[in-house]
């Protein structure tokens, strides 16, 4: 300790001696941070505890108070300190909670109807897409319009009875994106949207069912409409007549809110009124024109390699479809969307989808590449059928013809080289067949190649791909006659259907070379033993040239 005036200044370390208990003051300490002055030329106090330096106390030796207590209670750091870091605590935790929960919120409704969505009055939040697709067909099914007339007639109509088309897929689409404009919108619970049906009503169907329910058939006015023919390959008028037809204003109204509040029963009535015909056959006419006009467009596409597929005609008729409203006396032309999207993705990859084959290049001793037994294919699988839909949907639309490429991975076919061991040359000049094994000669034969003129055996690189031990051969004569030859022996083709076989009736050309008086459709003649010769000793791949211009009269 230093003794003062007022008392003692203890000098509190590890170790330090405590003090008397005599009536100490504690002076008041230093600011945060400053060090113990020393007193009489002393060095400052540089004691710590925890790291920290200890403020300066004066303590009066009266033996009042308890020196360790108060030294205690003035290392304790300041109450408002400790209830800010508290706070700021509590806080972070908060924000560091709410910011987790938003994220996981979002997580969770990626795919699934956000919270505070309806759907026919009934809340469908977390439900994913089948459950929703479930909601939208139960909804459907329990929709019904009863219909009634001025004379007591009544009938009850699902929402297919009376020519609405819903897009259940679509109505699926619109409940889980509903909401996404604002990603703190779509999770909070308070914020509501309801989504109605995504459905198209056909005015035409509607008349036509509540004419048929509710007017005899004798009375019933016929609007005129359009039809695909199979046999003529186009669309045609089916023509109206005159009659009764019913009112329909209030009964569409109806269908709208059944549209709007899936899932209830909706009433309506009908009054009738007489006309000449619903839709005129003129007013159709132009429409089939118009339908016939889109089957007249060339709309293809290709998969980025090596294939192109022209979408048939039969096929843009069968997405062809007409909105006929009685009221006006019009019929319209479109396409449905929708079906050219399922026709794409289910049946646009059995076109142009390509299996990866790698090429095969016959080479000779020297690596030299001869001919291309196999050519090499890319592998396809096309991707992507979204985008090249709605490039049909638009083309069709604004009736103008397309050339398309629907996105695709392509795999690379690789290149093998496969060295030729047996090879036969038939010399057109000399009327010989000449085989080889590792370009040593093996055997030659006589020959009688096709018809000088008129089916001579074709020059060229060929393989041998196929064999029969007998076979019936067909062709055409020059003077489009048809031929049969049964019972032909010994066949090795190699080009199409030019090949070698045994030639029993022509032992005369093969003996004196004469492809001109005695050549045959463009096969390589030869005697019995030796088109067996070939058949037993030269495989399937065996290299054939057909080399030497056409004699014109006998070799031999």
């Amino acid at each position: 300790m230093t003794n003062t005036s007022d008392g003692f200044v203890p000098r509190y370390g590890a170790g330090s001696p405590s003090m008397a208990n005599s009536g100490r003051i504690p002076a008041q300490p230093d600011a945060p941070g400053d060090v113990w002055k020393g007193i009489g030329g002393m060095e400052p106090n540089d004691d710590t505890l925890s790291g920290m330096e200890i403020p300066l106390y004066t303590v009066a030796d009266g033996g009042a108070a308890d020196t360790d207590a108060e030294m205690a209670q003035a290392l304790r750091p300041p109450h408002k300190r400790v209830w800010l870091i508290v706070l700021l605590s509590i806080l972070g935790v908060i924000v560091v909670a709410a910011v987790a929960g938003f994220f996981t919120a979002r997580w969770y409704y990626q795919d699934k109807a956000a919270p505070g969505i309806t759907f026919a009055g009934v809340s469908v939040a977390g439900q994913n897409r089948a459950q929703l697709a479930d909601t939208v067909k139960q909804a459907v099914n329990a929709t019904k319009i009863t219909v009634t007339d001025q004379q007591g007639n009544t009938v009850t109509a699902s929402l297919k009875d009376l020519g609405v088309t819903v897009n259940e897929q679509q109505t699926v689409s619109e409940l889980v994106s509903a909401k996404n404009a604002n990603p703190f919108m779509r999770i909070n619970p308070f914020a509501k949207q309801s989504v109605k049906l995504a459905a198209t009503t056909d005015k035409l169907a509607l008349s036509e069912y509540l004419t048929g329910k509710l007017i005899t058939p004798d009375q019933q006015a016929i609007a005129s409409t359009i039809s695909y023919d199979d046999a003529s390959s186009k669309f045609v008028v089916n023509a109206g007549r005159g009659g009764q037809t019913p009112v329909i204003d209030t009964v569409t109204k109806a269908v709208d809110q059944a549209i709007d509040q899936p899932g209830s029963v909706h009433t309506a009535s009908v009054s009738y009124t007489q006309t000449d015909m619903p839709i005129s056959e003129a007013a159709a006419a132009q429409a089939a024109d118009q339908a016939n006009a889109g089957l007249a467009l060339t709309v293809t596409v290709n998969n980025g390699d090596a294939t192109t597929y022209k979408i048939p005609a039969a096929t843009i008729a069968s997405w062809t479809t007409t909105t006929a409203d009685p009221a006006k006396g019009t019929i319209a032309v479109s396409y449905n969307k929708q079906a050219i999207s399922e026709y794409m993705a289910g049946e646009l990859g059995q076109h142009l989808n390509q299996t990866k084959t790698n090429q095969v290049d016959l080479v000779d001793a020297s690596g030299n590449v001869i001919m291309t037994k196999t050519k090499g294919v890319n592998g396809v699988a096309i991707k992507d059928t979204a985008t090249v839909a709605d490039q049909v949907y638009s083309a069709l639309s604004g009736n103008r013809s397309a050339t398309l490429t629907v996105a695709s991975d392509v795999t690379k076919f690789d290149t093998e080289q496969q060295k030729v061991t047996w090879k036969i040359v038939v010399d057109r000049s000399k009327q010989t067949a000449t085989v080889y094994n590792n370009d040593q000669v093996v055997q030659t034969f006589n020959v009688c190649t096709g018809k000088t003129g008129k089916h001579e055996t074709t020059p060229g690189n060929y393989f041998i791909y196929l064999k029969y031990k007998v076979q019936d051969m067909r062709g055409s004569n020059d003077d489009g006659s048809r031929y049969l030859t049964p019972g032909v022996k010994w066949i090795s083709y190699f080009n199409g259907g030019q090949g070698f076989h045994t030639a029993n009736w022509n032992a005369s050309g093969i003996a004196s070379g004469d492809p001109t008086g005695h050549g045959s459709h463009g096969c390589v003649n030869m005697n019995e033993a030796d088109a067996k010769w070939i058949y037993d000793n030269c495989p399937e791949g065996t290299l054939v040239q057909v080399v030497g211009a056409q004699p014109t009269s006998p070799v031999r």
